[in-house]
């Protein structure tokens, strides 16, 4: 007689039989006790008591171990939500961009403008506003957000270490006031601020040898424009 599980959520089946039963048994025929409790939330302790006509009956011990990964994927349908980044029709688009060290901001926003035409995006659908430095960033790219315009914002500025604190404090203070302008608004604002120790380390990811950071923060505003409007709303 043969014991199977009935179906594929379990991976293992341990069968216990009496140290004395070195021989077949005969059940047939035979009547059937199945008990069954949860010991812990991934497995089944259960015992089957076969009563043969001669009176003889049989415990039968198992434990059926849940395979979670893969009972998991047979009974839940897993929904995945994601941006495109190529349904950009009817998106519009914020920069905001720190004047100060425009020598690397600019690059920056070039970046992501070219990004942005890669893309499919129209410039009629592209705004760009300046500020006079990082420190000012959050609070116009809250306006912009609260505005209802706009699908998301790039946020773009460079804050480079000189010799007195002054550079944690504005690299802190941009950082935040990016996150909230967010968190107000409701609408995606993308951090596209470098803070680096030298120009060279700036330069190197305004166009260098590091990339644009600028044209990487306009691929994530493409792709957050693209889960909020088509998947959260």
């Amino acid at each position: 007689m043969a014991l199977s599980a009935a179906t594929s959520s379990f991976k293992h089946v341990n069968c216990n039989l009496p140290p004395s039963s070195s021989q077949p048994i005969s059940l047939t025929p035979f009547s059937l006790t199945f008990v069954s409790k949860q010991s812990t939330p991934s497995s089944v302790s259960s015992s089957i008591q076969f009563q043969s006509s001669n009176n003889k009956g049989v415990d039968f011990g198992l434990t059926f171990s849940k395979n979670n990964r893969s009972n998991f994927a047979c009974t839940e349908a897993v929904r995945v939500l994601t941006g495109s980044l190529t349904s950009t029709q009817g998106f519009k688009f914020a920069l905001v961009v720190a004047r100060f060290n425009e020598i690397i901001t600019r690059p920056l926003l070039e970046g992501a403008l070219d990004t942005f035409k890669k893309y499919s995006v129209k410039d009629e659908d592209i705004d760009v506003v300046w500020v006079p430095g990082s420190f000012e960033i959050g609070i116009i790219a809250e306006k912009l957000g609260m505005s209802g315009k706009y699908n998301a914002i790039v946020c773009i500025g460079a804050v480079i270490r000189g010799e007195t604190t002054h550079y944690d404090a504005v690299a802190n203070s941009a950082a935040s006031g990016v996150l909230n302008a967010s968190l107000k608004s409701g609408v995606p604002c993308v951090f596209g601020v470098l803070t680096t120790e030298n120009m060279e380390q700036a330069m190197n990811r305004a166009g260098g040898k590091s990339g644009n950071k600028g044209a990487e923060a306009a691929l994530t505003a493409i792709e957050m424009a693209s889960l909020c409007e088509h998947h959260l709303k």
